[in-house]
């Protein structure tokens, strides 16, 4: 993270560098910077020229053109493009807008450049293109003619980079409000993380992240970003019972419950114990299976926790055997099947900790079962879900929430398109699992479980098997000792 600092800011910085924000929460964020003796030309200093480091970067001295809008974010433009001017780079303004704000046109005034308007403008070629036309606050589509200039200055330009947010996309829910935009090789986000940057569609578009940090103060009840969390090693007097013992319910499927097996062995529990009618015949030699009957077996107090629905399949058996599983005192973690037989009625005595971990079809199921009118956003859906239902619900994806009952709220950034393929939610689901099994709280669980399973898919080789996702999770665990 680069940022330029004044002095008065330099106490408040990096205290709060993973939290996302609305933008009601980053108004209110900057007006809290501007009461604390800042001003609005003090901020758009900091952050465009934080930003010009990272488009000087990309440009390696060649042509930069930079397009500007009307507001604040094309005042971040103009000091971008003065910051490049003053390093000997060569940078165009292309002023689709004229400045509209009092400290836009103060950047206007302080750029010792060229700007051109729109229609001398629309014929620039460059190495870069830095589009600072709108920014978080825009809630309408692009006009035409913007819309046009915009397109068209892309395909002019080997790389584009966002200022905060692409210009036609919606801050706080990710829509596209143009059924075209460019696709961004960098987004540089200001002052902290928003919603557009981890929810689809728009984070399809755009491409690496980075923050410059503004000195913006921690916000009570902001969501936050996964990082990379600290995983301790075992103690030196563990032994397998201290590391915690996972309880994995099969049924009609064995794969999927070998899968989660599999990746539970590599997360960090102990010992994984599978329950099954019978052995399956390619289970690995070193995983525990136990054929007795499950309502015997899970009164086993040694059991830290419980994983159900990976291959348990949707007749009266399995009906049972998660009515059996969820009787167990210890936290649990639902996938798959279990999602779709859940109801309401069969939480209704359950203290433990209960994750869920639905991806798009099984949160409608759930959302159906417990009575959710599914409105608003994806962080929305999963945060009405996990307060009534009173689970922490991992809406998965390629855009991931985590809400917990209380409100808390995270997401991953995005992670690799491979994984879009059979069984690597069986991996997710035992991934989690083992970390809760180890007695990691269940949100904390599964922060850590999806950023484990995303960072393993980084580390795997392109079109990976659910199988080499699961091989790959200790090499992303030791990146967290």
């Amino acid at each position: 993270m680069i940022a330029i600092v004044s002095p008065q800011h330099r106490s408040a910085m990096m205290q709060a560098p993973d939290q996302i924000l609305t933008v009601a929460q980053m108004v209110a964020a900057e007006g809290a910077l501007i009461e604390a003796g800042s001003s609005v030309d003090d901020l758009m200093q900091i952050a465009g020229r934080g930003a010009a480091q990272w488009v000087w970067r990309m440009s390696g001295g060649h042509k930069v053109t930079v397009l500007c809008g009307p507001g604040n974010n094309g005042g971040d433009g103009y000091v971008i493009a003065e910051a490049i001017r003053a390093q000997g780079g060569e940078v165009v303004v292309v002023a689709a807008v004229e400045a509209g704000t009092d400290a836009a046109r103060n950047a206007r005034a302080a750029f010792g450049g060229t700007v051109c308007d729109m229609s001398a403008g629309a014929g620039l070629h460059g190495e870069v293109l830095v589009d600072c036309l709108f920014g978080s606050g825009l809630a309408r589509p692009l006009e035409a003619d913007h819309h046009a200039l915009l397109m068209r200055l892309a395909g002019q330009h080997r790389h584009r980079i966002a200022i905060d947010v692409p210009s036609g996309v919606q801050s706080d829910s990710g829509m596209l409000l143009n059924s075209e935009l460019p696709r961004y090789d960098l987004t540089v986000c200001l002052g902290a993380w928003k919603f557009a940057h981890v929810l689809m569609p728009a984070s399809a578009i755009i491409g690496e992240m980075r923050l410059v940090d503004i000195g913006v103060a921690p916000v009570g009840g902001a969501a936050r970003m996964i990082a990379r969390p600290n995983i301790a090693a075992p103690a030196a007097a563990a032994h397998k019972y201290t590391r915690g013992l996972l309880a994995v319910v099969g049924g009609a499927m064995p794969g999927a419950s070998l899968l989660a097996c599999e990746a539970a062995q590599r997360a960090g529990a102990g010992y994984i114990r599978l329950f099954s009618d019978e052995r399956p015949a390619n289970a690995p030699f070193d995983l525990v299976v136990d054929t007795g009957h499950l309502s015997d077996v899970l009164t086993d107090d040694r059991n830290t926790a419980i994983l159900v629905g990976p291959g348990l399949g949707r007749n009266a058996a399995a009906r049972e055997r998660l009515a059996i599983a969820l009787a167990d005192p210890v936290p649990a973690v639902l996938d798959a099947d279990a999602l779709v037989l859940l109801g309401a009625r069969q939480l209704a005595e359950r203290e433990a900790p209960v994750i869920a971990t639905p991806h798009e079809g099984e949160l409608h199921a759930l959302e159906r079962a417990f009575d959710c009118d599914g409105a608003g956003t994806k962080v929305d859906r999963t945060v009405q879900l996990a307060r009534v239902s009173r689970m922490v619900i991992v809406a998965k994806g390629p855009d991931t929430v985590i809400a917990a009952p209380d409100g808390r709220i995270a997401c991953s950034a995005r992670a690799s398109s491979w994984l879009s393929t059979a069984g690597t939610g069986d991996v997710l689901a035992g991934t989690i699992a083992s970390r809760v099994a180890t007695g990691v709280p269940a949100f904390e669980a599964a922060c850590e479980g999806v950023w484990l399973h995303g960072e393993a898919a980084r580390m795997c080789s392109a079109a990976f098997s659910a199988a080499a996702l699961a091989k790959a999770i200790p090499q992303a665990l030791a990146t967290c000792l």
